[in-house]
């Protein structure tokens, strides 16, 4: 589940392509970076994350337990699409359905703008992100004071997308984590599997012999394509996980 304490984006001033256009779109809780090759349209994604959060919000007061259970839930053949796809994925996952709130709205927004004609599309929400990109793009790796493997990335291949790319930890940022591990990276079929996904096998890891059954863990929910952890200076992989 994720909580709606905000914190600071700090590695925005990373590197990103200077070549696309970049914006920054925060409405409550909600705070986007976009990166895209055609103009972005800051009043339209408002509108868009508007939109979808009132959905949200509104299935919410109708149901409460879909903001606070840590375990799958079933919800309404009427309820908006992104919520019904939340469910879908944390059931996949075991987890909570808010577990998959920021790839959610990430996922949603970066389709939009796909459908207004853009051909690549970065949308990165509290370090949950939506890629679709017509050429090779490198992804870093944060995992506090690990330094060493934080220096890795991930290649993405653009065949291989659109795809979710989602981060969950024990020891950064404000999600709540049952686990240890300080950085646990899936790459999905799309983003909510992959934030759901995060959460849950964040949550399974508390040592370093808890690594494998973690893997095995991910690995086994289809849709995953890949999986990486790292845990002080263990890391594990497995999938359509390429490093640079």
């Amino acid at each position: 589940m994720k909580s709606l304490k905000y914190q600071k984006r700090f590695y925005r001033k990373w590197y990103y392509p200077r070549d696309l256009f970049s914006k920054i779109v925060v409405f409550r809780e909600t705070d986007l970076q976009i990166l895209c090759d055609k103009l972005i349209e800051a009043d339209y994604v408002l509108a868009r994350v508007e939109k979808y959060r009132r959905q949200i919000e509104l299935y919410i007061c109708r149901d409460e337990k879909f903001l606070s259970s840590l375990k799958p839930l079933t919800v309404e053949l009427t309820a908006p699409m992104i919520v019904r796809e939340m469910a879908a994925s944390s059931r996949k996952a075991n987890v909570g359905p808010m577990a998959a709130v920021a790839g959610a709205i990430a996922e949603y927004i970066g389709k939009d703008l796909l459908r207004k004609g853009a051909k690549t599309v970065i949308i990165e929400n509290g370090g949950d992100i939506f890629l679709k990109t017509e050429r090779p793009v490198k992804v870093g790796l944060f995992a506090g004071k690990t330094k060493l493997l934080s220096r890795l990335k991930l290649k993405i291949k653009p065949q291989d997308t659109p795809l979710g790319i989602c981060a969950s930890s024990g020891t950064i940022g404000h999600s709540l984590s049952f686990g240890y591990a300080d950085c646990v990276v899936i790459i999905a079929q799309n983003a909510l599997l992959a934030d759901a996904t995060a959460t849950a096998t964040a949550n399974r890891v508390r040592d370093k012999k808890d690594l494998e059954s973690a893997v095995k863990f991910a690995r086994s929910i289809k849709g995953i394509r890949g999986v990486a952890i790292i845990l002080k200076n263990n890391l594990a992989s497995w999938g359509e996980i390429e490093f640079v």
